[in-house]
């Protein structure tokens, strides 16, 4: 059966989304929280936020953080790739310890067309460097051995950490799902286990966005996060 069809003329649209800036984010397949998180919190008018994943065992642990590196660069050729990125952030706290952030970011720009690269781990050093923060309370959901490189690439960078709160849930599906409250009640707690300048909870899939503007209030601390 033959039905009628025509040729449409092709036009461009005259203002692309991200006239302002285009920005890109390797997401962790088990991500649930930041994708959202930072839609939540750019502007919509000429940002345009491109998202593309990379494959991650269930399990968070050094070793599969590690493995990341070699799936880096796929993961950002499957970003539009006739765009050029402000910056790409690669959305793993800890990974970016374990791998390295200036090998971190020689895969990413080995994929695409990126100004910049930001992990949560350089983001987070910038941000104290910035508000002149020291010394550091650590709340993570891993267990200490995930976040020995973490703590020594903060120590590394001039900061010291006061405590640490650790909830030892290594499947990062179950993250995803931590109570914000929980994770509030670690932060009080562990803002009282010794002296501290900031807080700051670790991992791109907790939820903290709702929970960090009272938690600042009633301790009368910065507290910073992964998103």
């Amino acid at each position: 059966m033959t039905i009628p069809s025509i040729t449409c003329a092709y036009k461009a649209a005259v203002t692309p989304l991200g006239y302002k800036t285009n920005l890109g984010v390797v997401l962790l397949r088990t991500d649930e929280t930041l994708e959202h998180d930072l839609r939540r919190s750019l502007p919509l008018e000429g940002v345009a936020l491109y998202a593309t994943r990379i494959a991650v065992a269930p399990e968070i642990t050094v070793d599969s953080c590690a493995a990341m590196e070699a799936d880096l660069t796929a993961s950002a050729k499957l970003l539009p790739p006739n765009l050029d990125y402000a910056a790409v952030v690669y959305a793993c706290t800890s990974a970016s310890s374990v791998i390295g952030h200036a090998r971190v970011a020689e895969r990413i720009k080995a994929g695409c067309k990126t100004q910049d690269v930001i992990t949560p781990l350089s983001a987070l050093i910038d941000a104290c460097h910035a508000k002149g923060i020291k010394r550091l309370a650590l709340v993570t959901p891993y267990e200490p051995a995930v976040n020995k490189g973490l703590r020594t690439a903060i120590e590394a960078a001039g900061i010291s950490l006061s405590a640490e709160a650790c909830f030892y849930e290594s499947e990062d599906a179950k993250v995803a799902q931590l109570a914000p409250e929980v994770v509030a009640s670690a932060a009080r707690q562990v803002a009282q286990l010794a002296p501290c300048e900031a807080i700051f909870i670790s991992c791109t899939n907790v939820r903290t966005l709702d929970i960090i503007p009272a938690l600042e209030s009633e301790l009368g601390l910065p507290v910073l996060s992964s998103n």
